[in-house]
């Protein structure tokens, strides 16, 4: 990740980006159809979808509880990753609260697209004098 020489003058421990949008949306619409399929199977058009839906026709058929207990595992990943970003803000000495509550929500709904960008993030260290 590079980082604009305008950055280097912002408050560290107040650090955020927004996640990208590409890996974003495929999260959101990933979860958005993983959501459907689970609670509202019957009304999903399977034959308009193609490969993927005649797979989730099959999934839903012959796996569904594995595809409910799926669907909780998912949210529970990032959950776990939200905490971790929360570690992370921590260590890399990102410490108001307001930001943190943004890596925290961001991560929970985006998951590695947004853990992704506080990993790669190398804050300046103080020189001690």
């Amino acid at each position: 990740m590079v980082v604009a020489k305008s950055e280097a003058s912002r408050d560290p421990t107040a650090y955020f980006r927004p996640a990208r949008l590409l890996p974003a949306l495929i999260t959101v619409l990933g979860l958005g159809y993983f959501t459907w399929v689970v609670f509202w199977p019957q009304s999903v058009p399977y034959r308009s979808l193609g490969p993927l839906g005649s797979f989730t026709q099959y999934l839903v058929g012959h796996h569904h509880i594995l595809l409910r207990y799926g669907y909780w595992l998912a949210w529970l990943i990032h959950l776990g990753e939200s905490l971790f970003a929360m570690v992370l803000c921590k260590y890399k000495g990102i410490t108001n609260p307001r930001t943190r509550l943004l890596w925290f929500l961001q991560t929970f709904l985006f998951g590695v697209a947004s853990l992704s960008i506080l990993i790669a993030y190398r804050p300046k260290r103080q020189k001690c004098t």
